[in-house]
């Protein structure tokens, strides 16, 4: 019974931050955003958008703190969620937590409009979306300045974010610092993860719709 009613609480609270939490995921890399690339003289935005960076993170850190409590679970919460434990540690990740949410907002309201395959390839395709991007602000700001450096400006951050995640890498532009070249190992590791999950589910749709087309194809006389 005791297991029951924690239980119960951590779904309510779930499903009362689980909204705000979602707007607070894209706004917190806002204003990562606004701090790499706002560059003028004033500095006004850049600290506008520390302030209210620290602020999300800090909402963040409370929620889980919150889910770990009222799990009741301990070191197990912590294994079992290990990409809220990761997002945490490492906030420029949090608006990877967006495709859970959605995905737990749409089970509760309705049935998912797309099929499996679909939401696979969907939800995919987002997150390779928000990686790269938040994985070519950090690189930015990385190798900006450094010496040596290949990615100078904003747009050769994106263009090698892209060619890195689609695991092509052109090798026109690549990070020399070391935090840069950190950063670009776990953006190609996530890449061939992606790429595998769509190819798959491409893949198994194509096996279904053909396996269907044989079934219901006339026996040959």
């Amino acid at each position: 019974m005791h297991v029951h009613h924690r239980t119960e609480r951590l779904r309510g609270w779930e499903r009362r931050t689980e909204l705000p939490l979602l707007v607070a995921s894209p706004l917190f890399l806002a204003c990562y955003a606004v701090r790499v690339l706002a560059q003028g003289p004033d500095p006004f935005w850049r600290n506008l958008a520390l302030v209210l960076s620290l602020l999300i993170w800090a909402t963040f850190v409370v929620d889980y703190g919150v889910r770990l409590v009222l799990s009741g679970q301990g070191a197990r919460f912590v294994r079992t969620h290990w990409l809220d434990t990761v997002v945490v540690v490492l906030p420029l990740l949090r608006p990877l937590r967006i495709v859970n949410t959605y995905m737990a907002i749409q089970r509760r309201r309705d049935r998912p409009r797309l099929s499996l395959y679909g939401r696979v390839m969907l939800y995919a395709g987002i997150t390779a979306t928000l990686l790269s991007f938040a994985a070519a602000l950090a690189v930015y700001q990385q190798e900006r300045g450094a010496p040596g450096a290949t990615i100078r400006t904003f747009g050769d951050s994106v263009w090698w974010a892209c060619s890195a995640i689609t695991t092509v890498g052109y090798g026109d532009v690549a990070p020399v610092t070391p935090l840069g070249r950190l950063y670009a190992v776990f953006l190609m590791v996530c890449g061939l993860a992606l790429l595998g999950a769509v190819t798959g589910s491409f893949s198994s749709w194509l096996i279904q719709v053909f396996g269907r087309e044989d079934k219901e194809r006339p026996p040959e006389r």
